[in-house]
């Protein structure tokens, strides 16, 4: 199993950022475009169980996948989600987004990716991956967040 982490410090509140990942389909895809759908099959009270049929689009070719919902917290001033899901049967991946408030106008990101090949010949794959990604999710997250939280500062004033 190879895991990728990455913080960043993002200048909007934090449920700014929370709105993006446990919004709706539209605020997710501002972060992550390639999801093309995604809709529940199970929501339980609490959070954590449920599971959502996530289409992921790639090129020309769609992807579908059950994506569960590992663990879930969200306070005030501290939010998690946690979600996994096996991709093609040869991987089994797990994302993890923890949000930290830093101030009132300031939240601390963090993301964890995991990856674990269902497949021995896969792990060699693994070998050679990187956290480019990882880095890309975070800027992409803090740009979107903070755009965002800007015009929503336009509207009001």
């Amino acid at each position: 199993m190879k895991s990728w982490s990455k913080e960043i410090a993002i200048d909007t509140p934090i449920d700014q950022v929370w709105g993006l990942l446990d919004g709706s389909i539209e605020d997710m895809q501002k972060i992550m475009p390639q999801v093309v759908d995604y809709k529940p099959i199970k929501v339980t009270d609490e959070g954590v169980g449920s599971i959502y049929l996530q289409k992921y689009k790639e090129g020309k070719r769609t992807q579908e996948y059950e994506v569960e919902t590992l663990e879930y917290e969200n306070f005030p001033d501290k939010k998690k989600l946690k979600v996994g899901f096996s991709l093609a049967n040869m991987f089994e991946i797990t994302a993890l987004y923890e949000l930290s408030q830093i101030n009132r106008e300031k939240t601390l990101f963090k993301y964890t990716c995991t990856n674990r090949p269902l497949k021995s010949f896969l792990k060699l794959f693994l070998f050679f991956a990187s956290d480019k990604v990882v880095m890309k999710f975070c800027e992409r997250v803090k740009n979107v967040a903070e755009e965002e939280y800007k015009k929503t500062n336009l509207i009001v004033k």
